[in-house]
C-alpha cells in the first residue's frame, strides 16, 4: 500500500512557475512508476507527465512539453513536477499517481494509487 500526498499548488500569474511535490509512503517507492494528471472544472482527468522507476524515461502530453519537467528523488520518496511558463489553461487540480511497476504509463486506469490533489490556478 502506498499513500501519496501532493503539495505546492497555488495561485500564480501567467508566465510564472510552480513546483509540485508528491511525497509517497512505503519502502517500495523506487519500484513504482509515477505520473501526474490534472482535471479542470467540467473536464475529464487528463495525463500530464509520467516517469519510470529510475527517472530515466519520461513522458509528457504535448501541451506541456518544453514547459513542465517531471523528476523524482527515490531517496526522499518524492516525485516532482516543475511547471514553468504557466498559462491560464493549465488551471486544474493536479493529481499524483503511482503504479507498482517500473514502467510508466500515460493512462490513468493503469495507476493504482492516487493523491488527494492540489489546486493550481493561473491568472491571466
Amino acid at each position: 500500500q502506498v499513500q501519496l500526498v501532493e503539495s505546492g499548488g497555488g495561485l500564480v500569474q501567467a508566465g510564472g512557475s510552480l513546483r509540485l511535490s508528491c511525497a509517497a509512503s512505503g519502502r517500495t517507492f523506487s519500484s513504482y512508476a509515477m505520473g501526474w494528471f490534472r482535471q479542470a472544472p467540467g473536464k475529464e482527468r487528463e495525463f500530464v507527465a509520467a516517469i519510470n522507476w529510475s527517472g530515466g524515461i519520461t513522458y509528457y502530453t504535448n501541451s506541456v512539453k518544453g514547459r513542465f519537467t517531471i523528476s523524482r528523488d527515490n531517496s526522499k520518496n518524492t516525485v516532482y513536477l516543475q511547471m514553468n511558463s504557466l498559462k491560464p489553461e493549465d488551471t486544474a487540480v493536479y493529481y499524483c499517481a503511482g503504479r507498482p511497476t517500473t514502467v510508466a504509463s500515460v493512462y490513468s486506469y493503469e495507476y493504482n494509487y492516487w493523491g488527494q490533489g492540489t489546486q493550481v490556478t493561473v491568472s491571466s
